[in-house]
């Protein structure tokens, strides 16, 4: 799986953009099922990356920086494991095991970088005090080179490795070792699953969860075709909640006591 020069510059890009987007949290560039994805396309391994990218999602659902605690790194352990998987020929069973690491790994040097970048910032407040609008944006963009260069290298060492030294460093891994690491794995999925269901669960949407369980469980339905049943569902909700269609009972009160359905026409019209 030797890569030409163009395929490995783009391999890096999408490293040092995953790198970014860890820290951005905008377009979502580090999160498994992109990286991943966009790797194995320009690898010529799209299946592989596709796949790989959707397992690993699987794992790193739960992962979310909160307040001062930095979650594992998704996006190293992403671009590491693509590039393991879609240059080195390693498979995804053993790439999983390799990506849990990497994500550990990552987190150590995500935060020597955000220590590094708290210098950056009282360059920023020097160039700002002297009214050095450009000096405040070149700093800026300086810190978010390093978050880049943090997954970049990396993978540009990865990519560097002969494929027998990949080969043989794996062949030297005791088989316990990936295969609890592989167990780890899937009992991460299910920590990942817990923790959204919990920030999510109401009233309102336990229903649709016991629901969607039994169709899973008592039928042969695919992931499709459940996706298509849960998408008409919703809509088939939202059409009927008043809050959300303008309508039905929250239109009737608001309009039989004088305002509007929505609080902030009440607010405009009081300042009028």
């Amino acid at each position: 799986m030797d890569l030409n020069i163009v395929q490995i510059v783009l391999v890096l890009i999408v490293a040092f953009v995953a790198g970014c987007g860890s820290v951005l949290d905008q377009f979502q560039f580090h999160q498994p099922i992109v990286a991943c994805t966009l790797i194995g396309f320009v690898t010529g391994h799209p299946a592989e990356g596709i796949i790989l990218g959707g397992t690993l999602q699987l794992i790193a659902l739960g992962w979310m920086n909160i307040g001062a605690a930095v979650a594992p790194d998704a996006g190293l352990a992403s671009v590491a494991a693509a590039c393991f998987v879609c240059a080195k020929g390693m498979s995804i069973e053993q790439a999983i095991a390799v990506a849990i690491p990497m994500s550990v790994a990552g987190l150590a040097l995500t935060i020597l970088i955000r220590t590094i970048n708290t210098g950056t910032a009282h360059w920023a407040d020097a160039a700002a005090a002297r009214g050095n609008h450009r000096g405040v944006e070149a700093i800026a963009l300086f810190a978010l080179l390093l978050q880049g260069l943090r997954v970049a290298i990396p993978a540009g060492f990865i990519l560097a490795l002969p494929n027998e030294i990949v080969q043989g460093a794996l062949d030297a891994i005791p088989a316990w070792v990936t295969t609890g690491l592989s167990a780890a794995g899937g009992f991460i999925v299910v920590v990942g699953y817990a923790m959204v269901m919990n920030m999510m669960a109401t009233k309102k949407v336990w229903p649709f969860f016991f629901l969607g369980f039994a169709l899973a469980s008592l039928t042969e339905l695919g992931l499709i075709a459940m996706g298509i049943i849960g998408l008409c569902l919703a809509l088939v909700y939202l059409d009927l909640s008043p809050e959300f269609n303008g309508g039905g009972a929250v239109a009737t009160a608001g309009a039989s006591s004088g305002g509007g359905a929505d609080p902030l026409d009440d607010i405009l019209n009081d300042y009028e």
